[in-house]
């Protein structure tokens, strides 16, 4: 308070044209005064105050342990910060210690909930490295295709009903976890394993594709797309989603592309970023599908672009399956196999499916251990000491359910990497979350990241 503020008669009365507090001071009133002032200097601080609260570790919808820390206004976002490292496990680190047919035991523990991309991005840098990208046979790159597109269903799903799950709605996520589940079960036929398969191998696969795999996805299609339409019709025209996503964690295509957001995250924005398109692998260029874009990348548009692709992946789904089914007609054609012929670097025990989930085959067994020396000698340096693969460097993209994945693969010309650095696409678009929360509200945060769809196995790494 100052001279200029105080006037010489009446009590305490209406502010200043500039908004400063006007006092008239009485005689004698002067503690009255000094009171009311403290209390107006207490109130304008309460109510310029920001409290910095922790969302967590805990995962609301990332798959994995993640803290937010939220700067509030009320209950209005003004600013979030994104504190990774709880889930870190060392894989890059761990992969310089191990063949390059070990890492993908490692790379497919990254991203859990859609583990087959990261399987298939190693094994085609690594494939680079060796020059043999036009040797792996159709079989297995077919068989590659359909693994990822049934994975990126699978993701689709799992973001879809976590996120409704932290919106309340809990029969969303039994909806999707039993769509997903029979795209578990095709999994589990051909590797043995629901997750963490390591079933894409440099050169090919660890296995041939089981007998009746096609029919046995053919008969469990028709209910994944059903359970797909049934989130869609619960979904997309509910006023209550519609309430809690149009609008919400709005960002534009200029913000998207300055932090490179990928995935549907950029697609809803309406830019077409999709590398199956731009940078095909795999045989991509062979396939007819849509990339579903829209004009604003919103929590809405986000979810629209995920069912979209859901449906496009039904269809690359039902292409591979003929495709699988002419390669097996062609009976002994020399295409109908899942390893490269060289024998310097195709895995050598060809496994097979024994009661307990997996195994040897047991004719490679009895070759090995009772018939051919050399045969053992072969498996047992190839296993553990692995194929030396020529120096040099590659960087090899995929599209992930999540966005561009990208593998960055050195070798200094021996059995093991150098480095391997991926760019996984959960990282990429967790930067963008304090742009889309900021100016928005507490709860409209939890949609947002869900929309995101983040799994912390990729973030840590």
């Amino acid at each position: 308070m100052t001279a200029d503020t105080l006037r010489a008669s009446g009590p305490a009365t209406e502010d200043l044209a500039d908004g400063a507090p006007q006092y008239t001071l009485a005689g004698g009133d002067w503690d009255e005064v000094v009171a009311a002032v403290a209390a107006r200097d207490e109130a304008d601080r309460l109510r310029n105050d920001r409290i910095v609260v922790n969302m967590g570790p805990v995962h609301p919808s990332t798959h994995g342990v993640l803290r937010l820390v939220v700067e509030l206004d009320g209950e209005r976002v003004t600013d979030v910060r994104v504190g990774t490292g709880y889930l870190h496990t060392g894989i890059e680190k761990n992969m310089e210690y191990r063949t390059w047919t070990q890492g993908e035991t490692f790379v497919t523990r990254m991203d859990y909930v859609a583990p087959f991309f990261q399987e298939v991005a190693y094994a085609l840098a690594v494939e680079k490295l060796l020059g043999v990208t036009e040797e792996i046979p159709e079989k297995a790159t077919v068989a590659r295709v359909l693994l990822m597109e049934l994975g990126r269903i699978a993701s689709h799903l799992v973001a879809i009903g976590s996120g409704g799950n932290e919106m309340g709605g809990t029969t969303l996520m039994t909806i999707s976890f039993r769509g997903r589940e029979n795209i578990l079960r095709v999994y589990e036929m051909v590797s043995g394993l629901r997750m963490n398969h390591a079933y894409v191998r440099p050169g090919g696969l660890a296995q041939d594709l089981p007998e009746g795999l096609t029919d046995f996805v053919r008969s469990v299609m028709p209910s994944i797309r059903n359970d797909v339409h049934e989130l869609e019709s619960l979904l997309m025209a509910n006023p209550i989603l519609r309430s809690r996503f149009v609008g919400v964690g709005e960002v534009s295509l200029a913000g998207a592309m300055a932090l490179g957001l990928t995935g549907p995250c950029v697609r809803a924005a309406g830019y077409p970023l999709d590398m199956r398109r731009i940078r095909p692998y795999c045989g991509y260029e062979t396939y007819d599908f849509e990339v579903p874009v829209y004009d604003r990348s919103d929590c809405y548009n986000r979810l629209a672009v995920r069912f979209d692709e859901c449906y496009q992946s039904l269809k690359i789904v039902s292409q591979c399956l003929e495709r699988l089914d002419d390669i097996t007609a062609r009976g002994k054609h020399p295409s109908n196999t899942t390893m490269v012929a060289d024998p310097t670097i195709a895995w050598p025990a060809r496994m097979a499916i024994a009661s307990d989930g997996q195994g040897q085959s047991l004719e490679h067994v009895r070759e090995i251990m009772g018939t051919s020396m050399e045969s053992l000698i072969h498996h047992f340096k190839l296993v553990t000491q692995g194929f030396h693969v020529p120096a040099g460097q590659v960087y090899q993209t995929v599209e992930h359910a999540k966005g561009v994945l990208g593998v960055h693969a050195v070798s200094d010309g021996g059995t093991r990497p150098y480095r391997v650095h991926f760019r996984d696409p959960s990282f990429s678009n967790l930067q963008s979350l304090a742009m889309m929360g900021q100016g928005g509200m507490l709860a409209d945060l939890v949609p947002s990241l869900a929309s995101i769809d983040p799994v912390l196995g990729g973030v840590d790494r």
